[in-house]
């Protein structure tokens, strides 16, 4: 029975984790939250001109290519970010979300949503660094969870922050049409 548990074992260990590798930064095909398992749908490079900042990965309970249903779905999801970059202040964080919800919401819909992006920018308090990871997790009920390297930071309530957020990254008027390509599993 041993011998049997010792197969089995070395079987299992040597089955290897998957992940999708992104300018050298891993993303795995698999992560999970709580309850909820979610894959990787796809993945891309946010680039600054011609920097790379970060490895950015969407996580769905099944793959999806349907930006609006995905946005509108209340169900669990994830944007994980890798971050290549080293040294983004917290000040050029909470100003590059500003710039984005401003760049995909209405004057009103920002109005709405004045408040609860205002305690989303809060969280990111810290300087990022190479190898940092922002998990912005959606888990229906309870709102958006912002975690810094597995560690929470907060929570926003409300599908309709988690629909503002999910935007940034998946909407026509997205500032990051080639990560959005990647993100749904176009490119």
């Amino acid at each position: 029975m041993k011998k049997f548990i010792v197969l089995v074992l070395g079987i299992l260990l040597a089955i290897p984790s998957y992940s999708m590798k992104i300018a050298g930064k891993n993303l795995p095909d698999t992560l999970k939250f709580g309850d909820a398992t979610l894959v990787l749908n796809g993945a891309g490079i946010r680039k600054k001109f011609w920097v790379k900042v970060y490895a950015g990965g969407l996580y769905l309970t099944k793959k999806s290519h349907n930006a609006k249903a995905i946005i509108n779905a209340d169900e669990p999801m994830a944007v994980r970010l890798h971050f290549i970059y080293d040294g983004v202040s917290s000040k050029k964080m909470r100003g590059a979300w500003e710039d984005s919800f401003e760049e995909v919401l209405s004057d009103n819909e920002l109005m709405k949503l004045k408040n609860k992006i205002k305690l989303f920018e809060s969280f990111f308090d810290v300087e990022t660094h190479e190898d940092d990871i922002w998990d912005l997790v959606y888990i229906p009920g309870v709102g958006t969870k912002v975690l810094l390297n597995g560690k929470e930071k907060g929570v926003v309530p409300g599908l309709d922050f988690k629909k503002a957020l999910f935007s940034i990254y998946l909407s026509e008027k997205t500032e990051i049409p080639d990560v959005r390509e990647a993100m749904l599993g176009l490119d």
